[in-house]
């Protein structure tokens, strides 16, 4: 079964990331011949799909070559400076294995993975602005809400602060022009409304059952291990976004989902259009947190007002009609404007992404 889930997840990774699907198709043959790839992961034989095993695997080994632990396998990695050699790989990574077997599994059984990805702002900052105008027609306002921001699994909370970037695209600048973090957001199409309006986020709070505080060493080396290895130019922006959260800090409350929710949500508050946001999170959340979670967000549904509205936007993996392929969509729903739409597709990191409004079903 364990080998299973790291294939599963070799099989996600083939086409961005061939390092991590060589390593993790190497590993699970390993774990089938109960090498020692079965003492790093012992305990985890059971684990469910939606933990991903085999990233956590992956992200222990790039932790010990980000720590300059491991030098024969770092040759590998281009975050550290290597290139990849697939068919000596494995043989490189051995090594690492057997030297370093406890610290690997203490790292893959206690943590959860953690890909906070700031390129996922991209879409985020074209569905607040298609909120805010949506919600401001509702409301018959001439200007646009002030904008609560809450994020469920906010990780490092590196995506909390989408007007603080620039988003570069054809030759046009959005978002805050004198950012030192600058995206291009590769789109095709463009959000249902202009930007002629900066977004105003008056608050912002997120939550995690396992929070990274980013301001710290560990924090960074923590979130920088989930970053695919042969992905050096996504490594890059994450160290930006993670250089933008020391300037513009935003804490990150540990508790669950629902319980998070049902605070936050209590009190609505007038002239704000408050926005719950997830992105890559369902997955991990258990099916009693789900149903909490719609609860909890319906009841303060029900009690939204035209001055004082809420909104729904996620950016979650959805199985599309092909039985084992997946697409990542922006979804937004706003009360009690009762809007439903699908903005677009994209790739799991936010970028490149497709703006494509129609109804949400």
């Amino acid at each position: 079964m364990l080998a299973e889930l790291f294939l599963d997840a070799s099989r996600a990774c083939h086409v961005h990331s061939p390092l991590t699907h060589s390593l993790l198709v190497s590993a699970a043959e390993d774990l089938a011949r109960g090498g020692v790839t079965a003492r790093v992961m012992a305990g985890a034989e059971c684990d469910r799909h939606g933990t991903v095993p085999g990233l956590r695997f992956a992200g222990a080994l790039h932790r010990l070559v980000l720590e300059g632990r491991a030098p024969t396998l770092a040759k590998h990695y281009p975050t550290a400076g290597g290139r990849p050699d697939l068919d000596t790989l494995w043989e490189d990574a051995l090594p690492v294995l057997h030297e370093h077997t406890d610290e690997l599994h203490a790292l893959v059984t206690s943590t959860v993975v953690q890909t906070n990805e700031p390129g996922r702002s991209a879409p985020l900052f074209g569905g607040l602005q298609t909120a805010t105008h949506l919600a401001a027609l509702e409301a018959d306002r001439r200007a646009t809400f002030a904008i609560r921001l809450l994020e469920v699994g906010a990780s490092g909370g590196l995506n909390l602060r989408p007007h603080r970037i620039a988003y570069r695209a054809d030759g046009v600048t959005y978002g805050d022009r004198h950012s030192p973090f600058v995206l291009d957001p590769r789109w095709t199409g463009r959000p249902p409304v202009d930007f002629a309006h900066n977004l105003r986020l008056v608050r912002r709070a997120g939550c995690d059952v396992s929070p990274v505080d980013v301001s710290t060493e560990d924090g960074r080396l923590h979130l920088s291990s989930f970053v695919w290895a042969d992905q050096p130019a996504r490594f890059d922006r994450l160290q930006t976004a993670l250089d933008l959260a020391r300037l513009d800090p935003v804490p990150v409350q540990r508790a669950t989902g629902p319980e998070w929710l049902a605070d936050q949500l209590a009190r609505p508050e007038r002239d704000v259009l408050t926005v719950v946001w997830h992105s890559v999170v369902w997955q991990y959340a258990s099916p009693a947190d789900r149903a909490m979670g719609r609860a909890i967000l319906a009841d303060a549904a029900a009690r939204a007002t035209r001055m004082a509205p809420l909104a729904l936007l996620v950016y979650e993996p959805r199985r599309t009609h092909m039985a084992d392929k997946y697409e990542f969509q922006l979804l937004l729903k706003l009360w009690p404007a009762g809007v439903s739409l699908r903005l677009g597709t994209g790739v799991g990191h936010g970028i490149p992404f497709s703006w494509d409004t129609q109804p949400w079903n």
